[in-house]
């Protein structure tokens, strides 16, 4: 049948889920889309549920903690196993585990049993099983899709991020709390069954058997070590590293950029983050274009120059009407530097090792993070909410000389193939 003359659904399905790509790489993105989801109602829910047992702040922040804390625990053995065992059976699994963690907890919830020891507990446990899932999904890809098509593959996982994970996930996820505490978390068990389901209609294609056998501390230093001998994924840790100290640095406090510097409220600080996922989707409408333009690294030096203005931007704005298009733009660029990033890792890592430099680079990128907001929340004590931003700034600045050079590794050809 002729593509004009297919219905309007094939069409769409065809636009977004290309039929080269394959029907494997169709039925994993449609298992990360239920999964983000999933998360993206999480995302309001968690905190909400922790805010609704207690009024005391402390608590609040450590659910928080719970969600980036795994990463930097786990991160490198995710790694190790997604390496060494059936790659579709770890995902199958850990999203079945995360569907039984989440029908408990929302059965207790809905007898009314919850306390905030529970929850943290639940919503560290829940984080830890996503830093398996996650790594170990992300390791997928390279063997579904050609090399030439992981650029758009990325795009396309991605845009199921930034719109159901970021866009639709919290506001949906909060409206379901209001009607009841325990509905949000039933309903994400059901979407995590969802992906499930999906990923086991995955076929992979055979993993070699005659792996030698090393310890779990052997494999960790062998991808830590391929990290750092490698041009362009060296660079990409190193800058992913310490642009998330600066950026953390600012993002951490932005509540209360958004309400004090801003004068926004809640809900204004609600429309900050959705500015940010809109921007993210313009990201995700034009990154075909870009990618046929620009080269990888060429997009990498646009956008960590991007993030150094935003930085600069926002610690003069002082209107909403200023503020609101610069994280417009954030998010665009975030969703372009995310696709980048991860395509040029695919490509160039080869399949056995996916999983332990990909568990190196989540490791970087929650470090930098978690250094950056302790900065930020001495800075913003002791100079005020736009004291952390001046900081990501001249930091942002001084690193973008640093990388600008090296970041010519960053190519379209960079790296042989991932083995198969």
């Amino acid at each position: 049948m002729p593509a004009a003359a297919a219905p309007p659904l094939a069409r769409a399905v065809e636009a977004v889920l290309p039929r080269r790509l394959g029907t494997g790489f169709r039925w994993l993105t449609a298992s990360s889309w239920a999964s983000n989801l999933g998360d993206g109602l999480a995302l309001a829910a968690g905190p909400l549920l922790v805010a609704s047992l207690t009024e005391d702040a402390l608590p609040v922040a450590l659910a928080a903690l719970a969600a980036w804390l795994p990463p930097l625990l786990f991160g490198l053995t995710a790694g190790v196993l997604s390496d060494r065992l059936d790659r579709r059976r770890i995902v199958l699994t850990v999203d079945l585990v995360r569907a039984l963690l989440l029908v408990a907890l929302a059965l207790v919830v809905a007898t009314g049993r919850a306390d905030v020891p529970l929850v943290l507990g639940a919503l560290f446990l829940l984080a830890t099983a996503e830093v398996f899932a996650d790594n170990t999904a992300s390791t997928l890809l390279p063997v579904l899709v050609a090399r030439e098509d992981l650029a758009v593959a990325n795009a396309r996982v991605q845009t199921g991020f930034v719109t159901v994970n970021q866009l639709a996930g919290p506001p949906l996820g909060a409206v379901l709390f209001t009607a009841g505490a325990a509905t949000p978390f039933a309903a994400q068990a059901g979407l995590c069954a969802l992906a499930a389901v999906f990923i086991a209609r995955l076929r992979l294609p055979a993993r070699s058997a005659d792996r030698p056998r090393t310890t779990p501390w052997h494999d960790v230093l062998e991808g830590i070590r391929w990290t750092a001998h490698h041009p362009a994924v060296r660079v990409l840790v190193l800058t992913i590293f310490t642009f998330n100290i600066t950026f953390g640095a600012a993002w951490s406090i932005l509540v209360l950029y958004s309400t004090e510097r801003l004068g926004l409220g809640a809900v204004g600080y609600g429309l900050v983050t959705t500015t940010g996922a809109v921007g993210g989707v313009l990201g995700t409408l034009s990154y075909g274009f870009l990618t046929r333009r620009v080269s990888l690294g060429g997009l990498m030096r646009i956008g960590l120059v991007v993030e150094t203005l935003t930085h600069l931007a926002l610690a003069l704005a002082r209107s909403p009407l200023v503020a609101l298009p610069v994280f417009f733009v954030f998010g665009a660029h975030a969703f372009v530097w995310g696709t980048t990033s991860i395509t040029v890792r695919q490509r160039a890592v080869p399949h056995e090792l996916q999983g332990r430099v990909g568990a190196v680079n989540t490791v970087g990128t929650f470090g930098g993070l978690a250094l950056g907001s302790g900065v930020g929340g001495v800075l913003a004590q002791h100079t005020g909410v736009t004291g952390p931003f001046w900081f990501a700034f001249a930091g942002s600045a001084l690193l973008v000389v640093l990388v600008w050079r090296p970041l010519r590794h960053v190519a379209h050809d960079d790296g042989p193939p991932p083995a198969r």
